[in-house]
C-alpha cells in the first residue's frame, strides 16, 4: 500500500481554491461544487431548484450571477497564488430560463497577468444548451490568499 502524495505547485493551488469555495459562506445557499482542471479554467457544477426561482417560476438572476462571476473569477484566481482577487466589473447576457436541474458554470481566462484581468463565463443546462454568459475584470486585492479560512494550500 503507497501513501498518497499530496498536490504540490499549481495543482495545491487549485485544490486549495477548491477549499476557500467550499468554505464560504454564500456557498450554504447553493449546492455547488468547484473544480479547477488547469490555469485559466473553472467549472462550477450546481443543482437549481425552487428555493432559486422567482414567481414565475424559473431561477432568479441572482443564481445566474452568482455561478458566471463565480466561475470567472476561479479561472483568474487560479492564475494568482498570492493574492485573492476582486470583481470590478461584469455584465450578463441571459439567454433563456434556467428550471429545476443540474447546470455547469464554465470559466475561461482571456487575458491580463499583472494588475487587471479578463474572463468569460457561460451556463449550461443538462440539456447541454447555454442559458447565459458572461465577462468580467477582476483585480488583486491586498488579502492574501493564505490568510483566508479554507485556503489550504500544500
Amino acid at each position: 500500500m503507497s501513501a498518497v502524495t499530496p498536490p504540490e505547485g499549481a495543482e495545491a493551488h487549485y485544490r486549495a481554491l477548491e477549499s476557500l469555495y467550499a468554505a464560504a459562506p454564500i456557498n450554504r445557499f447553493f449546492e455547488s461544487r468547484l473544480a479547477i482542471p488547469a490555469a485559466g479554467e473553472s467549472r462550477i457544477h450546481f443543482t437549481v431548484d425552487q428555493r432559486h426561482f422567482h414567481a414565475a417560476g424559473a431561477a432568479h438572476g441572482t443564481s445566474y450571477f452568482k455561478m458566471l462571476d463565480d466561475a470567472a473569477f476561479y479561472a483568474c484566481n487560479s492564475l494568482v497564488t498570492d493574492r485573492f482577487l476582486l470583481t470590478t466589473q461584469f455584465s450578463l447576457l441571459l439567454t433563456r430560463p434556467m428550471g429545476e436541474g443540474p447546470v455547469v458554470a464554465e470559466g475561461r481566462w482571456i487575458s491580463g497577468q499583472r494588475r487587471v484581468f479578463v474572463a468569460e463565463a457561460r451556463l449550461v443546462a443538462a440539456d447541454g444548451e447555454e442559458v447565459a454568459r458572461g465577462t468580467g475584470t477582476f483585480m488583486r486585492s491586498r488579502i492574501p490568499l493564505a490568510t483566508l479560512p479554507g485556503y489550504a494550500a500544500g
